[in-house]
């Protein structure tokens, strides 16, 4: 499978927006569908998803006028009512306020060598199997001179990313105590509001605190010489730092101790198994080339760590996980590497790399001997 790609250079969000959901519209659509039947699997009926979907709207308008300006033309150029639309980037938010547990999601490890060479970075993208066809890489130009590059799912304004500003951003689910159905400011709008404006981990910790949160996630923002784990969520913003050889790993449990007392990761979840995989192989993780990385996270839970995790097709749709892609991040290049698929899957030409960085034109050479009959009209090959 290919990751499908989208490249805009309009600086208006509005346009930029309508630009994406014209462009893909059948994915958009498909993806915001598939939403719905979850969120109804999890017992939220669509007049609680659409409550709370324009209450996430409104706070994103609040804290993010130019992301709630780009989500609008997303609906007008895909065709769907605001709201639809406004749910797929409030997703997690809605998970929250419907009280969803589940034992899936990501594995993230970054390494800073030291050297001044690029930080190494990698990480699954678990989630529902049913959303394998949502994947979207887009590039886009944020304001003038600058530009991001992102792995998201159609409709969702942001996720994972890197800025032509250096600075790279992972991303975790996490679940809380003070988790809230008194919606916020998405999650998805504070990772992406960080890649369009944040040129340091400094500038990255100043824009999540200044949030209303109502669920919780950590994004790993990375810079060439620094990294932080950003813990959001609604009762404050923690910081993990890299330990004392420039290693740093998260999956789905806090680890800041201002936090931890909130935890809400089931008993019997994963999260803990794939951190301790993380740590122990840190060497592997420090590895130059990402297919190296992604190689260091095959573990399925027979190697007594779902790293790499397959879905159980006995299961719910809502219930399935699975490992739908991997991603690296190159900082100094600026660049984003995914491979479709979970680590078992990844060999070096499994990378579609995205570059946050105005595209280079495509010159097409003009045919030899050959000579038009007229304006405007066919040319004929002799």
């Amino acid at each position: 499978m290919t990751l499908a790609t989208h490249v805009s250079t309009a600086t208006d969000p509005r346009a930029r927006g309508r630009e994406l959901g014209e462009a893909h519209r059948d994915a958009v659509r498909a993806t915001a569908a598939t939403y719905l039947e979850l969120f109804a699997a999890h017992g939220a009926d669509e007049a609680r998803v659409r409550g709370w979907a324009e209450r996430a709207l409104d706070a994103t308008a609040g804290w993010a006028p130019a992301a709630a300006a780009e989500i609008e033309g997303i609906a007008a150029g895909s065709g769907l009512p605001l709201w639809r639309v406004a749910a797929l980037t409030a997703r997690t938010e809605i998970l929250a306020a419907a009280d969803v547990t589940g034992h899936g999601e990501c594995s993230t490890a970054v390494v800073l060598p030291g050297d001044g060479t690029a930080p190494r970075t990698v990480q699954t993208w678990d989630w529902h199997d049913v959303l394998r066809g949502a994947m979207l890489g887009r590039t886009l130009r944020p304001a003038p001179g600058r530009w991001v590059c992102t792995f998201t799912e159609a409709g969702v304004i942001g996720k994972i990313g890197v800025s032509s500003a250096g600075l790279g951003l992972h991303f975790n689910a996490l679940k809380h105590a003070s988790d809230t159905p008194d919606i916020g400011v998405p999650v998805h709008v504070v990772a992406r509001r960080i890649l369009d404006e944040a040129d340091t981990v400094a500038d990255a910790v100043a824009l999540a605190r200044s949030a209303r949160l109502s669920a919780s996630t950590v994004v790993t923002v990375v810079t060439r010489g620094e990294a932080r784990c950003l813990e959001l969520s609604p009762a404050g913003v923690g910081e993990v730092a890299p330990d004392a050889t420039g290693f740093l790993a998260h999956t789905n449990h806090f680890l800041d101790p201002r936090l931890v007392d909130g935890e809400r990761a089931d008993a019997d979840s994963t999260t803990w198994r794939r951190l301790a995989w993380l740590r122990a192989h840190r060497d592997a993780l420090a590895a130059p080339d990402p297919t190296a990385r992604a190689r260091a996270l095959h573990a399925h839970a027979a190697d007594g760590a779902a790293v790499c995790a397959h879905p159980d097709l006995a299961l719910a749709p809502h219930e399935r996980w699975e490992s739908l892609a991997t991603v690296a991040i190159d900082v100094v290049d600026r660049s984003l590497h995914v491979a479709v698929g979970g680590p078992c899957t990844v060999g070096p030409d499994s990378w579609q790399v995205l570059r946050a960085a105005a595209p280079v034109p495509v010159h097409r050479p003009t045919a030899t001997g050959q000579r038009s009959r007229g304006r405007n009209r066919p040319v004929r090959a002799r």
